[in-house]
């Protein structure tokens, strides 16, 4: 019986006082029994998270009484089974690692395009205004042999930090299209936007809220495989269950 809810979310909010709410975080977690992996870093936060129902809800109700975090609006999976073994709460350089310190996404993020709204394109293969739509992978490639959008550009990273690099040798195949970034979440592909649509490349979206806002609010259509993520379930199929 799946009794156990699994939360992911992230914002990009300048946070001058990570180390502070480290101390705060860690200790409200443990206090409700909670497992997995808050990121701090002056950028923002990034937050796994799994236990029972209330207590994960209980902890998103007291985080969102910080004005900063009032937004948060966590992906939701469930499971039989604590995924995580330990709860860690952790300060970092950034919240996802780019070495790209130009990009600031709390400065502005690009446009996003929801998951309806996609579906609707890419069984068009055309966005609302009639340009090609093209799907880039912003995951490393071992996260992508698990399963990806039919179709999709995959320039077989191995770690986030390539993308800059990457982009600048493939920016060309990408003129003149409707490009759509997406990742797991949607922390990625917010940050990979942002520098292509800074680089020149006109139509670029990122996928809200990743391929698991995509699982949650449709049928997963045009997703062929399963999805990574990053505790001991390794792996959810379109109806957000742990493939076994």
């Amino acid at each position: 019986m799946n009794t156990i809810l699994n939360i992911s979310t992230y914002k990009f909010v300048a946070l001058p006082d990570a180390t502070e709410l480290q101390a705060t975080l860690l200790a409200h977690a443990r206090q409700l029994e909670l497992k997995g992996t808050i990121l701090l870093a002056s950028e923002g936060i990034n937050l796994f998270l799994a236990g029972s129902p209330d207590a994960v809800r209980g902890f998103m109700d007291q985080l969102r009484l910080d004005a900063r975090f009032a937004d948060l609006a966590p992906k939701e999976s469930w499971s039989d089974h604590q995924p995580f073994k330990k709860m860690l709460v952790k300060v970092k350089l950034e919240i996802i690692r780019m070495n790209h310190p130009a990009i600031q996404p709390a400065a502005g993020r690009a446009p996003a395009v929801n998951a309806a709204t996609l579906q609707r394109w890419l069984a068009a293969g055309v966005d609302d205004d009639g340009r090609s739509v093209v799907m880039l992978d912003t995951r490393n490639d071992f996260e992508v042999d698990h399963g990806t959008f039919k179709g999709a550009i995959d320039w077989r990273i191995t770690k986030f930090t390539e993308f800059p690099g990457a982009l600048l040798a493939h920016q060309a195949d990408l003129q003149d299209k409707t490009v759509v970034s997406f990742c797991t979440g949607g922390i990625r592909c917010e940050k990979a936007a942002i520098l292509m649509r800074e680089a020149g490349l006109s139509s670029v979206y990122q996928l809200e809220g990743g391929i698991l806002k995509y699982f949650e609010e449709t049928d997963g259509s045009d997703y062929t495989g399963n999805c990574f993520v990053f505790d001991e379930r390794r792996t959810v199929d379109a109806a957000l269950q742990e493939t076994k």
